[in-house]
Order: structure tokens, then sequence, then C-alpha cells
């Protein structure tokens, strides 16, 4: 197994624990494609929290195990990271039970464009609702490619969780955090009237400033 793989998929564990969006006992599972291959690198442990170098696995865009072990509960959701990667374009699949997007899931409620983040980082149109499949199953599968929105790098499952995935690990993280940031925000505004939408010309002109500050390799995401 390619040491600096694990090693990156370790780091980029660590970064998924330290945005919050996780639930309690840290449950989820992260797979990373290896530059210039067709090996994925995958979390096998039942924590991402200090998750062991031991427990990870390498396995193939089929989903096929090539080094390591997998237990049979955690290789249940392989199928929807491998789906992501050949529909997708992406290089990063994160799955967690982030609190605030996991309350949406339960509710069976899409997340609506509600903070400008969602709009510079890939959301403008919110984040889809996949529906319910059972854990792992060919059903669950089918259902997240289905309600996959083009450029958007997140879709909430229902019942069960959030699943994000980008061309890059550190977006991913990015989308997780702000994700995560919108159902919270949602659910506090709950309290007080309830979330408004951002009007499609506010969000492009978040966008439009987004790209101006990239190009003027400013931007970081800062609220």
């Amino acid at each position: 197994m390619d040491t600096g793989s694990v090693e990156a998929l370790l780091d980029l564990a660590r970064a998924v624990v330290g945005t919050g969006a996780i639930g309690g006992n840290g449950h989820g599972n992260i797979s990373l494609l290896a530059p210039g291959t067709d090996d994925l690198y995958y979390t096998g442990g039942p924590s991402l929290r200090d998750h062991p170098a031991s427990l990870v696995v390498r396995m193939g865009l089929d989903g096929v195990l090539r080094e390591g072990t997998l237990p049979p509960i955690q290789r249940a959701v392989v199928d929807m990271h491998t789906a992501l990667y050949r529909t997708a374009g992406v290089t990063c699949v994160i799955h967690t039970h982030a609190p605030g997007a996991t309350a949406f899931a339960v509710a069976q409620r899409p997340l609506e464009p509600w903070i400008e983040a969602m709009a510079m980082f890939g959301m403008a149109d919110g984040v889809p609702l996949a529906a319910y499949g059972p854990r792992g199953s060919e059903q669950s599968v089918a259902n997240i490619q289905a309600a996959l929105l083009p450029g958007t790098p997140a879709v909430l499952l229902a019942n069960h969780g959030l699943l994000v995935f980008h061309r890059t690990p550190d977006l991913a993280v990015i989308a997780l955090g702000v994700v995560e940031e919108a159902a919270q925000a949602a659910l506090a505004a709950a309290l007080i009237g309830g979330p408004t939408v951002l009007p499609p010309e506010m969000r492009a002109a978040a966008l439009q400033r987004h790209a101006l500050l990239v190009d003027e390799g400013t931007v970081r995401k800062d609220g």
C-alpha cells in the first residue's frame, strides 16, 4: 500500500473531524483516488476520529478490494462511493452524519441556498435530497445518482446523512463545512421566522465576487 496515499487519507479524515461536521460517535467514511491511478484508498474503521493507518484499505474503482481487510458493515456503503467516481468526475468522497445536515435528511428536506457561501462553493441551487434506500443497497445508489445536480458537490441521504464529493480533497472539506453551516443556520433561523432563500441575482453576484477573488489569489473560506 502506498504510504503517501494512506497518510493523505488520514490527513483528510483529521480535516473532516476538525470541521465538526460529523456525528458524536465520529461515524463516517472517506475515499480518495490516488493521483494517476485507479486505486481508491478508503477508511475501513468504525470512526473517523483517530483513524488508524492499519484499517485503511485499497480498492479499485469497481469496488473490488485490492489490499487490506474490510468488515461487512463498512463494505456495505462502498458502492455509493464508487458510483460517484464513475459519474461525477471527482477525486474524493466524504460521508458523515453531520448533525445539522442529517436533521434535514431525517426530515426529508433538501437544503435551499440560504447562505452566500453556498453560491460561492457550487451549491447555488441548494443541496438535493436522495430518496431513502436501505444502507448500501442498489436502490440507495440509484437514488443518489438520480438526485445529483450537475456541478453540485453534495447530496443529502434521506433518513441517513450526507455525501460530499469534489475534484480535490480541500474543496470537498470546504463544501462539507458550508453544507453543515447552512443547515445549522437554517435550524437556528427557524426559531425567528425561518430561513430566507437568497434571490438568484444575489447568488450570481456572490459567485462572481468569489471568482474575482480567486483570480486575485485572495480567496479563503472565512465567512
